[in-house]
């Protein structure tokens, strides 16, 4: 059974099974973050949805240079969680399966290749409270107390 984040599905609203790959990317004690204007201004784990035919390792390195600019070493899984939302980029109800890492930022290319993304490396007090979402916020402070 994975775990669920959010709210619980919406009786009789048929949602799309969207799996996707998130990293905590730690360095000298700061977390880098990616920041997306809309649909919402949130602070998120970078990542995103699996492309059809792509595997999770190649999509995490693609999702986190888009939305950072940055390349990633060593992501080793942590976990998954499940979230069911509406995505209005897409006109989409989702059922997200969130696959999170943990991953080195390697080398900063450039600025995020994602319109409306802007990455942000905080200490790592601070990056647990600016997450909006409580899978990445839970996920980030087990990290955290792992530590």
């Amino acid at each position: 059974m994975i775990r669920r984040f959010d709210q619980p599905p919406l009786p009789g609203q048929t949602y799309r099974r969207r799996p996707g790959v998130y990293a905590i990317l730690e360095r000298d004690g700061q977390i880098l973050l990616t920041f997306q204007t809309s649909p919402e201004p949130e602070y998120q784990l970078p990542g995103g949805g699996i492309d059809k035919g792509e595997a999770p390792i190649p999509a995490l390195h693609r999702e986190v240079r888009e939305e950072t600019g940055w390349t990633i070493g060593r992501p080793r899984r942590l976990g998954v969680y499940r979230r069911f939302v509406y995505m209005p980029d897409y006109d989409l109800w989702a059922e997200k399966i969130c696959a999170i890492y943990l991953a080195r930022p390697i080398l900063r290319l450039g600025p995020p290749e994602e319109p409306g993304h802007s990455a942000h490396r905080v200490p790592q007090h601070e990056a647990v409270a600016l997450l909006d979402n409580p899978g990445d916020r839970m996920f980030l402070m087990r990290y955290l107390a792992g530590r």
